[in-house]
């Protein structure tokens, strides 16, 4: 057990405290976790027929957010990037741990941290089943468990060569937002600046669209590290290569609005190939399911864009316009 000395309300707060005031009714309770917040260990029961879906995701200070970012939005973003994770298997949530370690605590910061984490979580029936608190540099870690009919989870191995090449959403707004704030670029006044900032630092995981691609996809990753470096992953574990039309890569309005503001010293193209932090799904589907595909996302709302093609071999081809395009950085490198 830890104790934090509070910098607002000048009394000590011991880790139980901490947990018992701010965490342990933070979010809904489900039927299925029997033992949750309270004991030395959780338990659970995960449904008859399901298999269980466990990822984890660590966000340090300095790394993948800035220091002075609201703490909100650093709680939203570590939950929201195991969500992502989860997507890609086409698992649905269900329950969270989470570990926090901070230098100092107080009852502002924590208000905020766990109203964001709390947000995102029951939107999705998420309850959090227990963590870690510890004094340290500022660091979130976040372990989510989620569920997958028996023998549906969607891996990144099934890939085969005809395949066609999807991602949802839009790509490189957080990474043009990141390249904003570097560069003391940000203008919050700026409507298009604003919504990059905000895919930035709450990310939108496509939950209910990985839970519907189990019936279609062959094979999925979500997009944290770049398009380019995270699809490689998925011709790598299926030993097949894949080519990628460039010219095909959906953009949001703002962000061809901040590149053409930012007009001869950013290729417009780059950011959505190799930035990491968007949390879209790249998937492939056989050609004969990609009438359901299209069925499923057009009745649901859901934003889909075809970019390319899986091939034989083992590279990646990115062309523009019928030509070799050469990309300048391959996407986030953890090491």
């Amino acid at each position: 057990m830890g104790c934090w000395i509070s910098l607002h309300t000048r009394f000590v707060l011991t880790e139980f405290s901490i947990i018992e005031q701010y965490f342990k009714g933070a979010t809904g309770k489900r039927d299925d976790v029997r033992v949750g917040i309270g004991d030395d260990g959780a338990v659970m029961r995960v449904p008859a027929g399901m298999e269980l879906v466990v990822v984890m995701d660590t966000l340090v200070s300095g790394i993948h957010f800035f220091e002075d970012c609201n703490p909100a939005d650093i709680a939203y973003k570590s939950l929201a990037v195991n969500l992502s994770d989860l997507a890609a298997m086409g698992a649905q949530p269900a329950w969270a741990t989470l570990s926090l370690t901070r230098p100092t605590l107080d009852d502002i910061w924590l208000q905020s941290f766990v109203h964001g984490f709390s947000s995102l979580a029951n939107e999705y029936n998420i309850q959090l089943i227990g963590g870690d608190l510890s004094r340290g540099p500022l660091s979130v870690t976040v372990q989510m468990h989620g569920f997958v009919p028996q023998g549906q989870a969607l891996l990144r191995s099934g890939a085969a060569v005809g395949d066609a090449v999807f991602v949802t959403g839009s790509l490189g707004d957080a990474g043009l937002a990141l390249r904003l704030m570097k560069n003391d670029r940000l203008d919050k006044k700026n409507g298009h600046h604003v919504y990059l900032q905000h895919r930035l630092q709450r990310p939108t995981a496509q939950v209910d669209a990985g839970m519907a691609l189990r019936q279609i996809a062959s094979s999925m990753i979500d997009i944290s590290d770049g398009l380019v470096a995270d699809l490689g992953h998925v011709l790598r574990a299926s030993a097949v290569g894949a080519r990628v039309d460039v010219d095909l890569l959906p953009v949001s309005m703002s962000y061809e609005a901040v590149v053409s503001e930012l007009s001869g010293t950013i290729d417009q193209y780059q950011l959505a190939l190799s930035a990491g932090d968007d949390y879209e799904l790249c998937f492939t589907v056989a050609e004969d399911r990609i009438e359901a595909l299209v069925q499923f996302f057009s009745g649901a709302g859901l934003s889909y864009h075809r970019i390319g093609v899986v091939e034989e071999g083992d590279d990646l081809r990115l062309l523009l316009q019928g030509n070799d395009y050469v990309l300048e950085h391959q996407g986030f490198r953890h090491f």
